[in-house]
């Protein structure tokens, strides 16, 4: 059983937290999204803290890949990048789009529906874009992470193969294209235990991510407005 730091800066709420034997000891939360920067190393010291664990204790350190939030995936990553490499320890790198995935087993929609629900993890980007990907219920990808235009013939298409359940921040735009009874909706987000959860399985096979090489999954170009 692993020692795990767990670092989340995807998204507009930004966690870390100390895992220990699959058991979550420590966590703090940070819920405004430009300031993840000054609060990952004081939040890192304060779960430590909390978890009476030393930095040399952990096994890995854990971090979301992406996508989302541009700065905040930089930031994330340089964090994990440079305690792995200071205390010679592996780095774990978790999709958003999988742990939304993972994180919809608990829905209503899910469980009732049969072996061939399709789970369309998605995040908000601009217009009616999405960054998304489509897995099965063994949380076998289908789609492939990638930017998606929705409209109302993308999402009849994924129909025709069988129902489908959107989770993550872009449903209310899904919504807002097409209700159909085979189309269902969850406001439904990650948690530290969805991301302790899926770091544990990665932790189990020894899937770690390169230090020196791995780098944000943003799926599209930074994109600044001109001034």
């Amino acid at each position: 059983m692993a020692t795990l730091l767990i670092i989340d800066t995807a998204g507009e709420k930004a966690m870390v937290g100390i895992s220990q034997n699959k058991e979550l000891l420590a966590m703090e939360q940070n819920e405004v999204a430009n300031t993840h920067a000054s609060f990952v190393q004081v939040a890192i010291e304060k779960v430590i803290t909390k978890a009476q664990i030393k930095l040399s204790e952990i096994d890995a350190i854990v971090v979301t890949m992406g996508p989302g939030s541009y700065t905040g995936l930089r930031v994330g990553l340089a964090s994990a990048k440079g305690i792995a490499y200071a205390i010679s320890k592996p780095l774990i790198g978790l999709s958003t789009l999988t742990l939304l995935s993972n994180a919809a087993k608990s829905t209503h929609s899910y469980t009732e529906q049969g072996q061939n629900l399709q789970i369309f993890a998605m995040i908000d980007a601009r217009r009616m874009e999405v960054f998304g990907a489509i897995l099965n219920k063994q949380q076998q990808h289908i789609l492939q992470e990638q930017s998606i235009v929705l409209d109302t013939q993308y999402l009849e298409t994924l129909l025709v193969q069988g129902p489908v359940l959107c989770v993550g921040s872009g449903v209310e735009k899904t919504k807002a294209l097409l209700q159909h009874p085979q189309l269902f909706f969850t406001e439904r987000v990650y948690s530290l235990e969805d991301c302790m959860e899926l770091a544990n399985a990665k932790w189990d096979t020894q899937i770690f991510e390169n230090i020196a090489y791995s780098s944000p999954s943003y799926l599209k170009d930074f994109y600044q407005k001109p001034v």
